[in-house]
């Protein structure tokens, strides 16, 4: 359910806010154990999902670092590699 969420500070170009919505959406989703909720609790749901989003956002904004910005491209790689190693060629 969480795979959704990567790191998302120190990469060049910076998150998105669809991005920071989407690692939101999973945390809500983990904790609450429901990737989809009931109609009586969509709004409290969707309240968490605005919140955390909001959270993450202004944590991203005040995160700082000396290291140089990391390339969306070669992390990728290295990830799909990863999974090569771990899976096999697929």
């Amino acid at each position: 359910m969480c795979r959704n969420i990567r790191q998302l500070h120190n990469f060049e170009p910076p998150a998105t806010s669809e991005e920071v919505r989407a690692a939101a959406l999973q945390y809500v989703r983990k904790v609450s154990g429901s990737t989809r909720p009931s109609q009586a609790n969509q709004a409290a749901f969707d309240a968490a999902v605005l919140e955390v989003a909001h959270a993450t956002q202004h944590l991203l904004d005040h995160l700082t670092t000396t290291a140089p910005p990391k390339d969306r491209a070669v992390e990728a790689e290295k990830a799909r590699e990863r999974s090569r190693a771990r899976y096999g060629v697929a």
